[in-house]
C-alpha cells in the first residue's frame, strides 16, 4: 500500500518578548513618541509579557477577562488607578499593532474601556506668587540670566519642562517674536513671546550664555545647533536639571516646595482664561491633542464664565 504524505505548516513559536520589542521600535521610529513615552511602554508590556509567562498564558488569544485578570492584580498590588489605565492603554495599542501587523487575528482587546479617573484640579500660581518667582535670579551672574530666562519662557509660552530642555537659541525668530516647540509625538507649535521674555531671554543669550561657554572652555554647539540652556560646564541642561533649578528658585520665592515647573504651564492657561482667550487658542498653545484635556482650566476661572454668562445672555443681568 503507498504511503500517503500529508504537508503539515511549521509550527512557529510565539515570542511575546520579540513582539514587544519591534512594538516600542514601531512607536520610537514610525510614531516618533518621546523617549519618556517609549521608556514607559516598554516598562509596562515587559511586566505583561512577565505576568504571561508566569501563569502560562498564550498572549495571541489574549481577550478583555484576560487583560482585565492582569489589571486586577494590578489593583492588588495596589497599583494607582492612574498607573492601571496607564498600563492598559500600552496593552491596547500594542494589540491594535499586532493586528495590524498579522500577528494576532483580531483585536479583542481594544472593547475594554478605560477607567474613568478623577479629574484633580491642576495647582496653580498666584500672581504674587508669579512676580516672586520671576524676580528670583539673581541677574548679575551668567546662571542667574539663564534661570531668569528659563522661568520667563516657562510662564510665556506654557512649555513643557522637557519642551524648554529641548530649545536651541534657532528656535526663537526674533522679528516674528515666537517660539518653535516640539512636543509629544514630535507634534510642532509655534508660540507668541511677550516683550519682556524676548527681553530677558536675548540678554542671556548676548551676555550670559557666552560667558557660560567660556568658563567650561566648550565649543558653541555642533552641526549648526546650539543648545539654549546650558550647564556651568557648558552642555545642554537636562529637564531634569532645568526642574531642580526651577525648585531653587521657587524655594528662594517662598513657594511651596511641592509646586512643579509645570504649574507654570497651569498659570499660563489659566491666565489666559481668565484674560478672556477661548479654550480652542488655549488648546492650540498648550498643544493638546483633545479640547476635553483644556477643558478642566475651566473649573479654575469661575468668575470668567460668571462674566460671560452676565454679558451674553439677554437676561444675565
Amino acid at each position: 500500500m503507498a504511503l500517503r504524505l500529508v504537508w503539515r505548516r511549521p509550527v512557529i513559536a510565539f515570542d511575546l518578548y520579540g513582539a514587544v520589542d519591534s512594538f516600542i521600535a514601531y512607536i520610537a521610529r514610525v510614531e516618533g513618541l518621546s523617549s519618556n513615552t517609549v521608556i514607559a511602554y516598554g516598562s509596562r508590556l515587559e511586566r505583561f509579557a512577565t505576568w504571561c509567562e508566569r501563569g502560562d498564558i498564550d498572549a495571541r488569544t489574549a481577550d478583555v477577562r484576560t487583560v482585565r485578570m492582569y489589571l486586577a492584580e494590578l489593583s492588588r498590588e495596589q497599583v494607582a488607578p492612574r498607573t492601571i489605565a496607564a498600563h492598559l492603554s500600552a496593552i491596547r495599542s500594542f494589540y491594535r499593532w499586532m493586528a495590524a501587523e498579522g500577528l494576532i487575528d483580531g483585536d479583542a482587546v481594544s472593547a475594554i474601556a478605560s477607567p474613568k479617573l478623577p479629574r484633580d484640579l491642576p495647582g496653580v500660581l498666584t500672581t504674587q506668587q508669579v512676580k516672586a518667582l520671576l524676580a528670583a535670579p539673581d541677574v548679575s551672574t551668567p546662571a542667574g540670566l539663564r534661570d531668569a530666562a528659563m522661568l520667563e519662557l516657562l510662564y510665556a509660552s506654557g512649555a513643557r519642562i522637557s519642551e524648554l530642555a529641548a530649545l536651541n537659541v534657532e528656535s526663537i525668530a526674533w522679528s516674528e517674536r515666537t517660539l518653535r516647540l516640539w512636543g509629544k509625538g514630535s507634534k510642532e507649535r509655534i508660540v507668541p513671546l511677550y516683550r519682556r521674555a524676548l527681553d530677558v531671554t536675548h540678554r542671556y543669550i548676548e551676555e550670559g550664555r557666552p560667558e557660560l561657554l567660556a568658563q567650561a572652555k566648550r565649543g558653541d554647539g555642533t552641526n549648526g545647533v546650539h543648545p539654549l540652556f546650558i550647564s556651568a560646564r557648558g552642555n545642554r541642561m537636562s529637564a531634569a536639571m532645568l526642574r531642580r533649578r526651577f525648585h531653587m528658585l521657587a524655594t528662594l520665592a517662598g513657594i511651596p516646595s511641592d509646586i512643579a515647573p509645570h504649574a507654570m504651564r497651569h498659570t499660563f492657561a489659566t491666565d489666559l482664561l481668565e484674560g478672556g482667550a477661548d479654550l480652542r487658542s488655549v488648546q492650540e498653545l498648550l498643544g493638546h491633542a483633545s479640547l476635553s484635556t483644556t477643558q478642566i482650566y475651566t473649573h479654575l476661572t469661575p468668575d470668567r464664565l460668571k462674566r460671560a454668562v452676565t454679558q451674553a445672555l439677554p437676561r444675565g443681568e
